[in-house]
């Protein structure tokens, strides 16, 4: 690896981390404008380039999570639970770092996985049909009750509303048009992003407004110590680490599902697995760990099936897969034998790049930090200019920002009711994946009901999938009980 090499990954890290932490700008975004740049590389620099634009990207959307309840990429979303709490409570310093040596973990054990057993992992997402697809979503969803925080009847409504939204746009396969009012906008469904855009940022504003929050517990919240002092404590989390980085991986081999999926997921088997369950979504470092770890550990896990099956697990990596296409690369077995040089390269740097994104992060974070000590007219107008710009910027509509203040108001309602947002944004983000896997599934067997109900029964994958959404319920039940229980 030449200097020419570690300057291209660094230039990706830096580009990464600036456009991760800012609402609405996205990695697809970053990775897409930069092909054409990488044209006139090599391609083991030029993929290093996009590369360090991915997983930094990643990382970075949980500065602004953390620092202004507002994620910066979808990826952020389990993150902004525990994280902004500890925020508020002036321990800011603390979240930044866990998050960034957590997302640092979580990003070498998904390399390390794609460098080690990338061709046997990538079997395993051939063995997902639509029947297990759908069961995956399913399983996703029974997570609500996890996110509810003892609340479990009105997380139940939050979800319910975020799998509505979820039908909103054309039907997936019988293109019949559902409560898109004649707006082309809602044709292609309400856009995730600017959803959490609004559901976030819009109440923060008027919070800020009402000057109910970013008073005297945000005055000291970064403090003077060093971040790298919360190393060992981040360390002490060995198993939380090793479940949050192997849910991480396997949810990034099965294409589709994305970074906030495993960050929630993860953030749920935290909570499970804690002595301390009640603390989470007020400022628990497991939670936090877990989510960070998780979403990092994704994006080597969406490699996976690109590299050796040419299978795209997300957006982005559908974007590179036409970035190794234009460089001459066929994904397959030649990319690790005729071309190994490149590809072990290409490897190699996203290790780089997610080394260096540790010091460039926490060095972005020091500074982004101080806007919380703003006026708050000031912060508000910035936050909401933030809001603004980002929605816009996903389609380039100004029907985006519309659907943005009209879902920071629901999002405002809720938080003034006390229903939890996270079950919604669950919702919508597997809403749309749950309903386009049954109605797939169910085409392949000509809408027999009882045909696709065999299918769930009889094959192994599916019966396991059946098998952890009966516990995820049963140990959802049980905290709730719990929880009721302790209230008495």
């Amino acid at each position: 690896m030449d200097v020419y090499m570690l300057a291209a990954i660094a230039v990706g890290v830096i580009g990464g981390v600036m456009i991760g932490l800012l609402p609405g700008l996205t990695s697809t975004m970053a990775v897409a404008l930069l092909i054409p740049v990488t044209f006139s590389m090599p391609p083991q620099v030029g993929l290093g380039m996009l590369g360090g634009i991915y997983v930094a990207s990643t990382y970075s959307g949980a500065i602004s999570a953390i620092l202004l309840n507002i994620p910066g990429t979808s990826a952020a979303v389990a993150t902004l639970l525990d994280g902004h709490p500890m925020s508020k409570s002036g321990q800011s310093t603390r979240a930044l770092a866990l998050a960034t040596f957590a997302s640092c973990i979580g990003g070498f054990v998904s390399v390390g996985a794609l460098l080690l057993i990338a061709p046997s992992l990538a079997e395993l997402s051939l063995m997902f049909g639509p029947t297990e697809y759908f069961l995956l979503a399913v399983f996703g969803i029974t997570v609500i009750a996890s996110l509810s925080a003892g609340a479990i009847e009105k997380g139940l409504i939050a979800g319910a509303c975020g799998l509505l939204m979820a039908t909103v746009g054309v039907h997936p396969l019988t293109g019949e048009m559902r409560f898109t009012f004649d707006s082309p906008a809602l044709y292609d469904g309400i856009p995730l992003i600017v959803s959490l855009i609004g559901l976030y940022s819009i109440p923060e504003v008027i919070n800020i407004i009402a000057r109910r929050k970013h008073q005297s517990s945000m005055q000291s919240s970064m403090g003077k110590r060093n971040p790298f002092a919360y190393l060992p404590e981040m360390l002490k989390q060995k198993f939380n680490l090793v479940r949050s980085s192997i849910i991480g991986v396997i949810v990034g081999i099965i294409p589709g599902v994305g970074c906030s999926v495993g960050g929630i997921l993860s953030y749920d088997a935290a909570k499970r697995a804690s002595k301390t369950p009640e603390k989470f979504g007020k400022g628990s470092s497991e939670g936090l760990v877990a989510s960070e770890t998780a979403n990092n550990a994704v994006t080597g896990g969406t490699l996976i099936p690109l590299l050796t099956l040419g299978i795209p697990g997300n957006p982005v990596t559908a974007v590179l897969l036409g970035g190794l296409m234009i460089h001459g690369l066929r994904p397959g077995a030649e990319l690790f034998t005729i071309n190994a040089d490149i590809t072990y390269g290409f490897i190699l740097s996203l290790f780089v790049a997610n080394l260096l994104f540790v010091p460039v992060g926490l060095f972005v974070a020091k500074y982004c930090s101080r806007v919380i000590h703003l006026p708050h007219s000031i912060l508000a107008a910035a936050i909401l200019a933030l809001a603004v710009v980002g929605s816009y910027s996903i389609r380039g509509a100004i029907e985006d920002i519309y659907i943005m203040l009209f879902v920071g108001g629901v999002g405002f309602l809720m938080q003034i009711m006390h229903i939890p947002r996270a079950p919604m944004v669950l919702g919508l983000v597997l809403g749309t994946m749950a309903e386009g896997e049954l109605a797939r599934s169910l085409a392949l067997v000509h809408n027999d009901v009882g045909a696709f109900a065999t299918q769930m029964v009889t094959r192994p994958i599916s019966i396991i999938i059946i098998m952890l959404c009966v516990y995820s319920l049963y140990q959802g039940i049980k905290q709730h009980r719990n929880a009721t229980k302790a209230l008495e």
